[in-house]
């Protein structure tokens, strides 16, 4: 081990054994209870990873805290690239839902947490991965990554029992308990108890965690990477694939056109007041995917991912400024006319009049023109006609239309940034004389 890592790893090794000691704790608790629900074998489970967490904060206390292998932290950085990170994103959340009922259970569900805080604990002896996961910026994204998991896991294991419990033609089970509940006193107490919780929490993460205050701006010193906060992080890192008036201006506002035309495109009521997936399938996808598969894919690669320059950095790789991506942007007009045809791209004579300009233009990007014009009109109406032929029939044309082509538009970002990474395609219809990139 080099010397450095090595007297790293001494100087986190108290603080590893603590948090060690949290998660021994909680595997015994979680014996205990599975010990009294006469669940020996997983109780004999949770004991020895119990064990093993306190082997391991024994060595930690001792300053001598487990480190992720070299060969598996390269491993990881050579795997995890742009397009590797976001297809297997993107794989991931399909097998999640093909195996939702693996998923649900609560043996799979705690395994998988205990994978993670032991691959943290070991992540964190790496003074690269450290400083960005402990970076007082970043701690709130990793508390949210933790929680988004857990109430994500909560709701689909709801849904899967739910299902389960309709096809065996029993009520879902908030049915069972619906009791009324009055607001006054039963739920102002609870908000207040919630209040006070919460208000404390704050105050002891504030007081026990340094604000992350730079110093004053300078304009001859910009900081780089110049990140914007952790909720704007998707939109700046739409701009890499995107001209700023479509990720800055047009998203944001398909996002929010499109969560206020929810009601009036979803009028089924089914899955009303309980949770379920077999009843909402199509809701369920489409939510996912535009939440967790572009959202927080695009929040966690900005916020761990990016370094100086808005480089792509792997969870171990050093953040050096000089590091030159080897990325060649070019628009699909290049390869249309100079690849694909052997020719030149055509060029806007210098003196010609509008519409003759216009014609130019749009004669060099002909190829993309008629490819968005195929996507966003053209295949509406053949998925009308073919796997929304069911949608579109409930649904009418103009409800139709407006929820097939939010879609579209939503698809259009993984796609741009599969294309960007893998053939450097930035554009697939560039009008520079007219402030129109696409």
């Amino acid at each position: 081990m080099p010397p450095d890592l090595e007297q790293f790893a001494h100087g986190v090794a108290v603080p590893l054994g603590w948090f060690y000691v949290v998660v021994c704790a909680a595997n015994v608790l979680a014996a205990a209870g599975a010990a009294r629900t006469r669940g020996y074998r997983r109780a004999a489970t949770w004991g020895i990873i119990s064990a093993l967490f306190a082997v391991f904060a024994f060595r930690s206390f001792m300053g001598y805290p487990p480190q992720m292998p070299a060969a598996c932290k390269e491993a990881i950085d050579s795997v995890l690239g742009p397009v590797s990170y976001t297809v297997g994103a993107l794989a991931a959340l399909a097998l999640f839902y093909l195996g939702r009922e693996f998923f649900a259970k609560t043996v799979v569900a705690w395994t998988a947490l205990n994978a993670s805080l032991m691959f943290m604990g070991m992540s964190l002896t790496d003074p690269q991965f450290a400083a960005t996961t402990t970076n007082p910026d970043n701690l709130a994204v990793v508390g949210m990554v933790y929680l988004l998991a857990f109430f994500t896991w909560l709701a689909t294991s709801q849904a899967v029992e739910n299902d389960r419990r309709a096809g065996q033609g029993l009520p879902p089970v908030e049915k069972e308990h619906d009791r009324k509940i009055l607001v006054w006193p039963d739920l102002v107490y609870t908000e207040l108890i919630c209040m006070v919780l919460l208000c404390t929490l704050l105050i002891v993460w504030s007081l026990s965690v340094p604000v992350p205050l730079e110093q004053p701006a300078n304009p001859a010193a910009t900081p780089n990477p110049s990140k914007a906060p952790w909720y704007f992080l998707g939109l700046q890192e739409m701009l890499v694939f995107s001209d700023a008036w479509l990720a800055g201006v047009v998203v944001p506002c398909l996002i929010v056109l499109g969560l206020m035309l929810i009601p009036y495109i979803d009028r089924n009521s089914e899955g009303s007041g309980f949770y379920t997936i077999a009843r909402r399938r199509f809701a369920y996808l489409v939510f996912q995917f535009g939440f967790l598969g572009l959202w927080i894919l695009l929040i966690l690669v900005g916020t761990f991912m990016r370094g100086p320059n808005w480089s792509f950095f792997g969870l171990y790789e050093v953040r050096d400024p000089h590091k030159i991506a080897a990325l060649t942007n070019v628009t699909l007009s290049q390869y249309f006319w100079v690849d694909m045809l052997g020719r030149e791209l055509p060029q806007v004579p210098a003196a010609c009049g509008w519409f003759s300009r216009l014609g130019h233009v749009l004669w060099r990007e002909i190829f993309g023109v008629v490819l968005l014009a195929g996507y966003f009109l053209a295949l509406p109406s053949l998925l009308g006609r073919t796997v929304f032929r069911q949608f579109r029939q409930d649904m009418g044309r103009w409800r139709y239309v407006a929820m097939v082509l939010l879609l579209l538009m939503m698809l259009t970002l993984p796609m741009k940034i599969i294309l960007r990474w893998t053939l450097g395609l930035n554009y697939i219809v560039s009008m520079p004389e007219y402030f129109f990139n696409f």
